[in-house]
């Protein structure tokens, strides 16, 4: 009897592991066929015309950003990229036969941006974004692919991922996949204007703003909603495209912010770390509608406030800054160490009032990354350097030194602290463990 119930558990143990099995694998299977499979079309479309565009979507895209290793060819892959759970590796993307895209048919290259998948079925890692790039419409997709295999073939074989166990396994990948991925078709929302309805399509889709911009769980995954949060390896913050007392688009300044997007430098700061990146790769080269675009969605998606945040009282503010860094508002001596430090370093470029230069050094009075509660992005500046992007239309950005192997994280905290509430300012004070945190995501 005993061994009939040892039996009798086991069968329903596997029972329950083939269902679960089972259940995962339907999961990965969504979006494969029918309505979602990839639809072969005549090919009546002007070649030269068809890889222009693509070559133009590369650049909505940023695919060279990630697909290009320092010193190497554009495209050919090999960027290392550090996630929570180790390194990967990022493939090449030219028409080499043996490394690249040379085998792959415009079918395969469509399945890996809407399903995730590679040529021959093998799951692809999320940090190729194809959670956004599921929304990518073929025609896209097609005119993507053809000017990627127009471009020279290059031989180069990306470095084997480093990955912990068991991120590394496929099982691990269609689990995460069955929780949180699940192909989409672009569908415009009924009763937006065209304008809109591109922007969205640009920010949900090819431009994967969410991919910076989404918080993400503890195990990688975004609800892609634009909230903010770090981006994974750099230590960054990219604030949220939802708010439009952060990073979000405030009804009226849209010009600014195209300025920004155009030139990588706006009316109230400059974009520094992973965003000047951006800007230099991708940006800086959209269409001039198509950035105006973007900035009516984000505009529409962002609950609109004051520029300085004005909603967010000092008495909420400090509190704030009580519950993050454990004390309450600095010293009086802080501050005046703040103030005289802050004269002494930083007011003969920004100004004895965080006036700025016009063209030249960014204001910080009212500026957005001064007034974010969270201090990470501006620490990085004061500690690494704030080297804004150099683009067509601003080739020489006036750069910000470094400061970090010059003042102690105790002088850091003071200066950032004086200026985060000086001049209108009114954001949370900041404390030296954050400005340590800073150092340990930077390396110092």
């Amino acid at each position: 009897m005993k061994r009939q119930r040892v039996i009798g558990l086991g069968a329903a143990l596997l029972c329950a592991v083939a269902l679960l099995a089972a259940w995962v694998a339907w999961l990965n299977l969504r979006g494969e066929y029918g309505a979602h499979a990839y639809a072969v079309q005549a090919d009546s479309t002007d070649r030269a015309a068809q890889i222009e565009r693509g070559a133009y979507l590369a650049r909505v895209g940023n695919c060279a950003g990630c697909h290009t290793a320092a010193g190497s060819a554009e495209y050919a892959g090999g960027r290392a990229l550090q996630t929570p759970f180790g390194t990967l590796y990022t493939s090449n993307l030219t028409p080499d036969d043996a490394t690249g895209l040379g085998r792959w048919s415009a079918q395969e290259f469509w399945h890996a941006l809407h399903n995730g998948r590679s040529r021959g079925g093998r799951l692809l890692y999320p940090a190729f974004p194809y959670d956004s790039y599921t929304r990518v419409t073929q025609a896209d997709s097609d005119a993507l692919f053809a000017f990627l295999r127009s471009l020279p073939p290059v031989r180069a074989a990306a470095p084997a991922h480093d990955l912990g166990f068991p991120y590394g396994t496929q099982a691990a990948l269609a689990l995460w996949r069955a929780l949180y991925f699940k192909p989409e078709v672009w569908q415009p929302a009924p009763g937006r204007s065209p304008e809109w309805v591109r922007g969205a399509y640009l920010a949900q889709g090819l431009g994967h703003c969410a991919a910076c911009h989404a918080p993400r769980n503890a195990l990688g995954a975004s609800a892609q909603a634009m909230t903010g949060g770090f981006v994974a390896g750099q230590g960054w913050y990219a604030p949220s495209l939802q708010d439009a007392g952060a990073a979000g688009v405030r009804a009226g300044h849209e010009a600014g912010w195209v300025r920004l997007m155009a030139t990588g430098t706006g009316p109230s700061g400059s974009a520094l770390g992973p965003m000047a990146e951006v800007v230099v790769r991708s940006t800086q080269h959209w269409q001039a509608q198509d950035l105006q675009a973007l900035a009516v969605y984000l505009r529409d998606e962002a609950p609109q406030a004051d520029a300085s945040r004005t909603g967010e009282s000092r008495t909420d503010a400090s509190r704030t800054s009580e519950s993050r860094t454990g004390r309450t508002a600095p010293a009086h001596a802080q501050r005046i160490l703040g103030e005289k430090l802050y004269g002494q370093q930083c007011a003969v470029c920004h100004g004895r009032d965080g006036q700025g230069v016009p063209g030249a050094f960014a204001p910080l009075a009212g500026n957005a990354t001064v007034n974010l509660a969270e201090p990470r992005n501006m620490l990085l500046a004061m500690l690494d350097g704030g080297y804004p992007a150099a683009t067509a239309q601003h080739p020489r950005p006036h750069g910000m030194p470094p400061f970090g192997h010059a003042l102690t994280d105790g002088q850091i905290a003071a200066v950032a602290s004086y200026v985060r509430s000086a001049w209108g300012n009114q954001a949370p004070e900041v404390g030296t463990m954050e400005v340590y945190r800073a150092r340990q995501a930077r390396g110092f």
